[in-house]
């Protein structure tokens, strides 16, 4: 279409709203600024009047569709003045002129119900890229709103208004900006490169950016593949595998200040509803795999909830939720694509879609921005290998002669590179699997139990320094159990998640056998002890535990380890020690030590015993509890 064409119907438009209510005129200024990109162009469109919809606005005029029988256009009450001119004597009967007037209003209705369904089919030419046809859509649109005589039928007033000022926009937005789009290869997500987008690839290609931009691409090598052949089984434009550069780089263990995880940066609940399962030895959030399905599945909810690729991938970023209540603010329920809602969103997202859509751009023109991918990562062939035995991978690693670093890399959801106690599906190079199945059972086993809490409530000069060398556990450590930032600032009175580990072989030993002379065990302390009663339990001396755990006074904690030498033999009897085969319990939000018991079958005085607890003791959601 050309530019005199344009301007004719902008022309149209200006004059038409003239005679109608001032809602939403388009006014010579607006036509000046035709340098402005569709985000600008919006603005200026959203600062003018707000609509005052009613129930016949647009939303509530799609219902019936339009008359695709029939020529659209309106019955002229001039034929019936005619009829009473020519023969006055005649009186036209009042139910004839009843029903023509309700034909002639559903005539009117038709060609509201025509002109959306013209609007709607050019959004989405729009998106696919085909402007000329876009445009002739929203021509052909506003053709069908001016054949309604608003003299004639002043209640469809407002409907025509906001028709009007939907086309207006739309062909400010197609034209005005002069924006560029290019089809993708499946023409799903149009790239439209205005100033936003543009800013994003001279961020990637020529900035601070670019040298993050090439590593990931380098990485993504070992991880698209398996991706585009998920969104094909799945139906999704192939582009979307691209999006782990956007959110992680394409590294799989990168984490977000929001505790996002993985190549899809899911957060726990999120992954959660999307079958992503967490435990103390597996975070499913870190299998490309996995991870890989469950964002499909969750784009694919996306697209299906607000019909195009730009919003389903704003929603993506910012969640669901917040997308809806921005599209519930506009006051035209046509207004829902992303670049209308774009000066409404959270300035992250706002930059995220022009980012990825800047990434489309340059990953097709590697050559105008002099990328090379010098390093590519190539995809590791692997076999899966059932395994129920828990041993580590670095032991694994060396037992089959390959680098660990290539196990964690397969096996990426394993938290700890420790295998689970039940049966797992372990990822080994397929030029290793002879070797591993021959030497599995020479490979060592390792009994590594959840780790314990205990909590103790921060005094009045404490710092995370000092607690952790109490509790014989790392700063880090403290602080990522309890989320304390880089500062690790804490306050007086705060309680902290402390995580400890009972050791296992001590646990075992104190069960199954009596405590040798002289043999060293981890005490655990607990409410009610002092040193002169746990040295007297012990048949040791308060000095001798005082020096051998480099304790400044005799003030001692609830939780806190005690390294303890024993100097008489003691049997089993003396220490309620858990016995081999425990297992651990996490306490939920409800539970008491009470119904923790029954529900195990124990004797409420056993789990005390075991978890060194009294009847007066708090338990926290979070809390691992030895339970039989």
């Amino acid at each position: 279409m050309s530019k005199n064409k344009l301007a004719l119907i902008l022309i149209i438009i200006w004059i038409t709203a003239g005679c109608q209510q001032p809602y939403h005129q388009i006014t010579s200024e607006e036509y000046i600024n035709t340098q402005m990109t569709s985000p600008d162009v919006q603005k200026t469109a959203n600062d003018s009047e707000p609509l005052d919809l009613k129930d016949n606005s647009l939303a509530a005029s799609t219902s019936d569709g339009p008359d695709k029988d029939k020529e659209p256009g309106i019955i002229s009450d001039s034929s019936l003045q005619e009829t009473s001119k020519t023969n006055p004597a005649v009186p036209c009967p009042k139910k004839t002129i009843k029903n023509e007037n309700q034909a002639s209003d559903h005539k009117a209705q038709a060609r509201i119900d025509q002109a959306l369904e013209l609007c709607n089919y050019a959004q989405q030419m729009w998106e696919k890229g085909k402007l000329e046809e876009a445009l002739n859509n929203l021509d052909s649109a506003y053709y069908s709103i001016l054949e309604i005589d608003s003299d004639l039928y002043p209640e469809f007033n407002q409907q025509k208004e906001d028709i009007r000022y939907l086309i207006s926009k739309r062909i400010l937005e197609i034209y005005a900006s002069r924006q560029i789009v290019l089809n993708g290869q499946h023409n799903e997500i149009p790239i439209t490169l205005n100033r936003y987008v543009q800013d994003e690839i001279k961020r990637l290609t020529t900035g601070p950016d670019r040298k993050f931009f090439i590593q990931s691409l380098e990485r993504s090598e070992r991880y698209r593949p398996f991706i585009v052949s998920e969104l094909k089984k799945a139906g999704l434009p192939e582009e979307i595998s691209w999006l782990p550069l956007i959110e992680s780089g394409f590294k799989i263990r990168a984490l977000s200040p929001a505790r996002a995880l993985g190549l899809w940066q899911f957060i726990p609940s999120t992954g959660y509803k999307f079958g992503l399962s967490r435990n103390y030895y597996i975070d499913e959030r870190l299998d490309p795999e996995k991870s890989t399905r469950a964002a499909i599945n969750y784009l694919k909810e996306l697209h299906n909830l607000f019909g195009d690729w730009t919003t389903a991938l704003a929603a993506y970023n910012c969640g669901e939720s917040r997308v809806l209540r921005i599209i519930r603010k506009q006051r035209i329920n046509y207004l829902d694509n992303f670049w209308d809602l774009y000066q409404s969103l959270p300035r992250e997202t706002s930059r995220y879609v022009p980012k990825f859509l800047a990434t489309l751009h340059i990953v097709n023109n590697l050559d105008k921005y002099n990328i090379k991918i010098a390093h590519p990562l190539l995809p590791i062939k692997f076999k899966r290998c059932e395994i129920k035995k828990q041993v580590r991978l670095k032991d694994i690693a060396k037992e089959i002669g390959v680098d660990r670093t290539v196990l964690k890399e397969l096996n990426a959801e394993l938290r700890y590179a420790l295998l689970p106690p039940e049966t797992y599906q372990l990822k080994i190079p397929e030029d290793k699997v002879k070797i591993f199945l021959s030497k599995i059972d020479k490979i060592k086993t390792t009994y590594s139990p959840p780790p314990m809490y205990v909590f103790h409530r921060v005094r009045r000069g404490e710092t995370l320094s000092g607690i952790a060398k109490k509790y014989k556990t790392s700063i880090r450590a403290i602080s990522h159990a309890n989320n304390i930032n880089k500062t690790y600032r804490i306050i007086a009175g705060k309680v902290l998640k402390i995580p400890s580990r009972i050791n296992g072989s001590n646990i075992h030993m104190v069960a199954s056998h009596s405590l040798a002379p002289g043999q060293t065990i981890r005490y655990i302390v607990r409410r009610g002890d002092n040193l002169w009663n746990i040295a007297r339990k012990f048949s040791t001396t308060t000095k001798n535990i005082i020096s051998a755990n480099n304790l400044s006074g005799t003030t001692l904690d609830i939780g806190q380890f005690l390294n303890i030498t024993s100097k008489k033999k003691l049997l089993p009897g003396h220490l309620k020690i858990a016995k081999k085969g425990a297992s651990t319990y996490q306490v939920r939000s409800g539970d008491s030590p009470f119904t923790i018991a029954k529900k195990h079958r124990m004797s409420l005085n056993r789990l005390l015993a075991l978890n060194h607890l009294n009847k007066r003791s708090k338990i926290f959601p979070g809390q691992k509890l030895i339970v039989e």
